[in-house]
């Protein structure tokens, strides 16, 4: 039983180094979604409000000249989407599968949100745990400098790993809101072109 004990302590010590370098690219990571979120919710601040102006006044009458009053050259999801469906206006077939390609797109464009919420917590607690090994065993012997530096790295990694997770759960909160919305212009859009 004690070798048992051993092989578990020296795996989950063996742990700490990937565990910590995983938590340094979710840092990472959540700060290159800070910034491109700020990006995107600048570019969905000018759709939607240009799009509220429109989808507000589309009747089935002027459905069909929408094209020719949303921007050419613009990046936006939603907008391209929707130029898409107005190709296809008269093929409820495609509209459908463009409807369902959307989902797919906005789904993984939350997927990395999805992860830091997921992933920050579980790395963050496993760093926290396999340090407090060490640290009880310096306790144990006296030793308070390895005692005070594990409890340093298991602190520290409970932190970077609930910032992660706060910064992937406030983005993929504000996108699902912007997908969701996105995902109600669409399907009033579709319902307006196969509309008899």
């Amino acid at each position: 039983m004690h070798y048992i004990s051993d092989i578990l302590y020296w795996i989950s010590t063996g742990l700490l180094v990937p565990v910590i370098v995983l938590l340094i690219l979710l840092f990472g990571r959540a700060l290159i979604l800070i910034g491109t979120f700020f990006g995107q919710y600048m570019s969905v601040r000018n759709t939607e409000t240009l799009l509220k102006k429109e989808f507000d006044s589309l009747n089935k009458e002027n459905v069909k000249d929408l094209t020719e009053r949303l921007p050419k050259q613009h990046k936006s999801l939603v907008l391209l989407y929707i130029q898409q469906m107005l190709c296809h206006k008269d093929s409820e077939a495609h509209l459908q599968k463009l409807m369902s390609d959307f989902d797919i797109a906005s789904a993984s464009d939350l997927a990395s949100s999805r992860t830091l919420t997921k992933m920050g917590p579980m790395l963050g607690l496993m760093g926290t745990l396999i340090p407090m090994g060490p640290a009880l065993v310096g306790l144990s012997s006296g030793d308070i400098a390895s005692m005070a530096y594990n409890m340093q790295v298991a602190f520290a990694t409970t932190v970077v790993g609930l910032f992660s997770a706060a910064i992937g759960f406030i983005t993929g909160q504000v996108k699902s809101r912007w997908y969701q919305q996105d995902k109600v212009n669409l399907q009033f859009l579709a319902d307006l072109l196969t509309e008899d």
